[in-house]
């Protein structure tokens, strides 16, 4: 048995994470992915970028000191592989490429600028399939701070996906119109309408958290009745006492609400009544796509 290390770094519109994987090799069997830590910081970049079109010298400070800690983490844990990969808040800050090369430059780290479709096809690389069932449709939400990935599953495969600038961030600061929300409706209703009986799969913090607050056992789904009056339930309460109250953290107790209207307008629209929420995201793929694109590139190992 061979124990290696490979990590990945999400630099999202709301948080960056660090996700460090423990991939277990033996002879003759798949490799067993085990999650060993995962360390988030509240760097929201979306509020520079979606409201002033750029990074913020304070922001850039604080985004150098975490890749320095994560760089530093990384070694002392023995990581022998990772990637970072920014998203929508880097995509559209003017000054994200300069951002990039600065972190290049004062930490080592490179990063890599990915769009919408490439996030869907790094989640879709995770453990999905092995999650579903084969003959079930599916509508995957990847709900994030700028933008939210929505893919259609049949037979256990991808059929379609679509990238829209919406997430929790943007709706905070009322940057997303009328028109973005047809938009994703009329989709979702083309897309997911012929399909009998089909459910939603959930990933983000938000909807994990949510899972967390309903008190069902893991692998058990949220039913769309109880997402809709937890919804109900949190818009009654102030920002502090989703803080003092239900001890949310001061970065997930305003995102939590879009977060959730955001699945449960999805559902209206597919006719879903359950939500599963198996855990993974973008960074689980990130790690997934490394380790097997390193196997592709050496078959000896």
């Amino acid at each position: 048995m061979k124990i290696r290390k490979f990590a990945a770094i999400d630099i999202g519109s709301n948080a960056i994470r660090l996700l460090v994987h423990n991939v277990i090799e033996q002879e003759n069997r798949e490799p067993q992915f085990h999650k060993n830590s995962l360390i988030r910081v509240p760097v929201r970049l979306g509020e520079d970028s979606f409201t002033r079109g750029r990074i913020s010298p304070y922001n850039i400070d604080r985004m150098l000191h975490t890749m320095k800690s994560f760089k530093h983490l990384m070694r002392v844990m023995e990581v022998e592989q990772y990637r970072a990969c920014a998203t929508s808040a880097m995509r559209e800050a003017s000054n994200g490429q300069e951002v990039i090369e600065q972190i290049r430059k004062d930490t080592g780290i490179s990063v890599d600028l990915i769009d919408g479709k490439q996030e869907a096809a790094i989640i879709a690389a995770t453990d999905l399939r092995q999650l579903i069932q084969k003959e079930a449709s599916y509508l995957y939400i990847d709900v994030g701070g700028g933008s939210t990935e929505f893919s259609l599953i049949q037979d256990g495969h991808i059929q379609d996906s679509r990238s829209f600038r919406i997430g929790t961030v943007r709706l905070l600061n009322d940057m997303v119109d009328d028109l973005i929300w047809k938009d994703i409706e009329v989709w979702i209703r083309e897309k997911c309408r012929p399909v009998p009986k089909i459910s939603i799969i959930g990933s983000g913090g938000n909807i994990n958290k949510l899972h967390r607050m309903s008190g069902r056992r893991e692998g058990e789904p949220l039913s769309y009745i109880w997402l809709n009056a937890q919804y109900q339930f949190l818009q009654c309460m102030t920002y502090e006492e989703r803080i003092l109250e239900l001890g949310l953290n001061p970065d997930r107790a305003d995102v939590i609400i879009p977060a959730t209207r955001i699945y449960l307008l999805a559902a209206k629209w597919c006719g879903a009544r359950r939500i599963h929420v198996p855990k993974i995201g973008l960074s689980d793929g990130i790690i997934k796509t490394l380790y097997r694109t390193q196997e592709t590139s050496n078959p000896a190992k």
